[in-house]
């Protein structure tokens, strides 16, 4: 009985003994990130969400895709976020305290500081649906509009996209009020609605980047100038109030090397000149 007993608690020990951690064993740590980026950069991010995981055991990127003004209004709000990148410099510029009263005249300030780049660049362009060729130019576009013949979709006014559109209606001498008063413009909460409305026919032309209409499959009928909306850019920064700042600009820093890079330039981003 004895003997019985003493090999039952030798067992035990030796079952416990192996449960436990060894000294010198790594300790497995798990981490989100959460990352606020504007919805033409959907397809590209989830794409090489899987490559930076792989490279980082224990970390799960968390993506938030939308208008960049709403996510920059979501951040502003206190909504978890570590990092932003947005489809324009005017809603980063509004959470940057160094980017001066001017572009910040409320003082916010949201963004580490020394974290802010410019990540990446996009072209504007004129995507009509499939088949239709009624407006084949942003000249086309101008002139049809003025006629009052045509529906064009664009961007809101807090959208990136949207204000490039009114920089090109701009410079078409085009009243966008007058317009969709009269019923040439419809708008859409983010550039993908804007591409869905073009993709399924329900207006005659619609205002998007390259990158978007590669990601539908349209083929853009013309592409804006630097003279008619400004140089596209997507700066990205850290939130300075995340908890992951390291592992923030670790991300920043992969989106910006040469393999991340030819998953952008594959559907129309290009590096920032």
């Amino acid at each position: 009985m004895k003997k019985t007993l003493a090999l039952l608690l030798a067992g035990l020990m030796l079952i416990f003994s192996g449960c436990a951690s060894k000294p010198d064993e790594p300790v497995s740590e798990k981490a989100e990130l959460v990352i606020f980026a504007a919805a033409s950069m959907q397809e590209t991010l989830t794409e090489l969400q899987p490559l930076f995981e792989a490279n980082h055991p224990g970390v799960k990127l968390i993506f938030s895709f939308d208008s960049s003004g709403t996510l920059k209004t979501q951040i502003q709000e206190g909504a978890l976020c570590d990092i932003f990148i947005s489809a324009g410099q005017k809603q980063v510029d509004q959470l940057d305290i160094e980017a001066g009263e001017e572009k910040n005249p409320d003082g916010l300030d949201f963004i580490l500081a020394g974290s802010r780049m410019n990540l990446l660049e996009n072209r504007v362009t004129l995507c009509v649906p499939e088949g239709d060729s009624k407006v084949s130019s942003f000249d086309d576009l101008a002139a049809l509009l003025k006629d009052g013949s045509i529906l064009l979709c664009m961007g809101n006014s807090d959208v990136p996209v949207g204000q490039y559109t009114q920089k090109i209606l701009q410079h078409y001498g085009l009243e966008e009020e007058a317009l969709a008063a009269a019923g040439c413009i419809t708008y859409a909460s983010n550039v993908k609605e804007v591409t869905t409305q073009v993709t399924q026919g329900s207006v005659d032309a619609g205002v998007i980047y390259c990158t978007d209409a590669f990601s539908a499959g349209l083929t853009p009928v013309d592409y804006a100038t630097k003279g008619m909306c400004g140089q596209i850019i997507y700066p990205a920064a850290v939130i300075n109030t995340s908890l992951q700042q390291e592992l923030a600009m670790e991300y920043l820093e992969f989106l910006q090397s040469a393999e991340a890079m030819e998953v952008f330039e594959k559907v129309g981003f290009s590096p920032v000149n």
